[in-house]
């Protein structure tokens, strides 16, 4: 089945196109949850399924909620960094990026039962946002010698396409040929279209039916520059339901609505030196992309915590698989510099000037299973353990029937595999003051079987976080220090040019929190 590509110019375009953009660290980048709440719940590392207490611990397990005795509202903003090493090939460069973020906010209210024969004992309703990952990050790559050069992405699109299906009629501007080209046969059409107008490639014959394509890059070696800028946010909002059954045993409900906000731009500079005087040939090519997705999904969540004793706990939860609906918008940009035989020199600039709009289509993260168990001592302190598992292998994008997105689910089911996370926290009272800890560890979702020598892929993720609290009356201020590291990789472009770039970065987070019971 081919998918739906509307382009916005002056009107909007309709016609079909099928998409090849998705891959999956895009599955990864919407299903992949960093979740960064109140203070209290960060400086702990997250692990409160078995502890409740918390209005990020309902994010966690919904039975959190019915722990409370009170009323509850809670809001926590604060500062997100990340910094670290990228490299490529020879090249390597530092990275460090900052951004406020809104990380929490919240609330909840409980109704007592006064009926003391009756067995269900409390019934709370709240309301919950929380950041589930921040997509703010930049970096840089600069002056990457390489033998392999972009003209291979526009060459690997343009391979076996007619050389009449990619280039603009006599007259026809650039802006027109790109829209019709995409609206027509699709957006690997529009990348061989950008090759060939920008005179990158040539074909072999100048003929309607010609479908192989040379390079006017000459060979040797590219000085390559590379850049990278992201934002936005995946978020979470929870609408809760939570029971009190008899002293010991608390049922939660959570309904969730996810979004998901992501801009990405990308620019790639490349020079060369190669070929010889009286040639024609590129000598500079600088390319920009603009990615833009836009998504909604819906979750829900079942949790249940029983105290066995005054001091040891359990809890247990089940998340459904997340259904999104995801939006994508591309924008595109080339220029490139031409020496002819003369040795002339001239800029070319190819701007369609064109959005294409997708065709939404949907994603199904999997579902998760979380164990917990917490040890409290009253008027001492507590320490907390949850354990995680998913199934990444089991990501699925649909529509099934349209062949790029059943190659890519078939990819993802040998490539990726289940993915245990580990949470640890502690807690120690001191008056009016409290002190925290915490640390977590994530698997790679990469099977490992699958993963080619060529690549660096780990993917895994661990930290560790600290935390201070202070209550003064009916209001607590909290303060936490998170500490991430991660090593992600990701490929210059999905075809022709796939060197990687390998990120390894810490994302150091402070939050402040104030929360009030009423």
């Amino acid at each position: 089945m081919k998918c739906k590509l509307k382009i916005f110019l002056i009107a909007v375009f309709t016609t079909y196109s099928v998409i090849y953009s998705q891959n999956i660290n895009d599955a990864l980048n919407y299903s992949s949850n960093s979740y960064q709440g109140t203070a209290r719940f960060n400086s702990m590392s997250g692990a409160f399924g078995a502890l409740g207490g918390d209005l990020s611990a309902i994010a966690i397990n919904p039975a959190s909620s019915a722990i409370l005795n009170d009323g509850h509202f809670s809001l926590s903003f604060g500062s997100d960094n990340k910094s670290g090493e990228v490299s490529m090939l020879n090249a390597f460069n530092d990275f460090d990026k900052n951004n406020f973020t809104l990380n929490q906010i919240g609330g909840v209210i409980n109704f007592e039962n006064i009926d003391g024969d009756n067995n269900w004992k409390k019934i709370s309703i709240g309301v919950s946002y929380n950041q589930s990952k921040n997509n703010f990050n930049e970096f840089s790559i600069f002056n990457a010698n390489n033998n392999n050069s972009i003209d291979s992405y526009f060459l690997s699109n343009a391979e076996g396409l007619r050389l009449d299906q990619i280039s603009a009629f006599e007259g026809e501007s650039i802006t027109n040929a790109y829209v019709d080209i995409g609206n027509t046969y699709g957006y690997a059409h529009q990348q061989a279209f950008l090759g060939y107008e920008s005179f990158i490639i040539d074909p072999l014959e100048f003929t309607d039916n010609n479908s192989s394509y040379i390079s006017n890059v000459p060979t040797g070696t590219f000085n390559q520059s590379y850049r990278s800028i992201s934002r936005g946010y995946n978020g979470k909002l929870s609408f809760n339901a939570g029971f009190k059954y008899k002293d010991n045993i608390y049922f939660g409900l959570n309904l969730n609505s996810h979004f998901v906000d992501y801009d990405n731009y990308t620019i790639l500079n490349e020079t060369n030196s190669n070929g010889e005087s009286g040639q024609f040939r590129i000598n500079e090519i600088y390319f920009e992309n603009r990615l833009s997705t836009f998504g909604e999904g819906f979750s829900a969540q079942l949790g249940m915590i029983t105290k066995v004793s005054d001091v040891i706990r359990f809890g247990f939860t089940y998340d459904s698989p997340t259904w999104y609906t995801i939006s994508e918008e591309t924008s595109q940009y080339l220029e490139t510099s031409i020496i002819d035989e003369d040795d002339n020199v001239s800029l070319l600039i190819t701007n369609p000037n064109a959005i294409n709009i997708y065709e939404d289509y949907t994603l199904k993260t999997p579902s998760k299973i979380t164990a917990s168990t917490a040890f409290v001592f009253k008027n001492f302190g507590l320490f907390s353990f949850d354990f995680s598992r998913r199934d990444y292998s089991s990501m699925k994008f649909k529509p099934q029937n349209d062949i790029h997105f059943s190659n890519l689910n078939q990819e993802i089911s040998l490539r990726l595999k289940d993915v245990n996370t580990y949470r640890f926290g502690a807690e120690i009272l001191a008056d009016r003051l409290s002190f925290r800890g915490g640390y977590m560890i994530e698997d790679s979702p990469y099977n490992s079987d699958t993963v080619s020598e060529f690549d660096n892929i780990d993917d895994s993720v661990n930290g560790f976080s600290l935390g201070i609290g202070y209550k003064l009356n009916d209001t607590m201020i909290d303060l936490s220090f998170v500490k991430i590291n991660s090593s992600k990789y990701k490929r210059l472009y999905d075809t022709g040019l796939t060197n990687q770039i390998n990120v390894d970065a810490q994302n150091t987070a402070v939050t402040i929190s104030v929360s009030t019971i009423f």
